[in-house]
């Protein structure tokens, strides 16, 4: 779970933004857009299948 302090003269945008920060640090927003429909099992394997392209495209360039 995200949290921050707000310090006594700190004001809310600023607050908000270091929230903001966080959150995305933790991987919050992918793993509600992830989980926000529900994925059958063939679906799955094929975005994971995808993925594993994607990866093997990206070290392949790297060499």
């Amino acid at each position: 779970m995200t949290q921050i302090f707000v310090g006594e003269n700190e004001g809310i945008e600023s607050a908000l933004r270091r929230f903001k920060r966080e959150v995305s640090k933790a991987g919050i927003f992918q793993d509600m857009k992830k989980h926000r429909h529900f994925e059958t099992p063939e679906q799955k394997r094929k975005r994971k299948e995808v993925a594993r392209h994607r990866q093997r495209k990206r070290s392949s360039h790297r060499s």
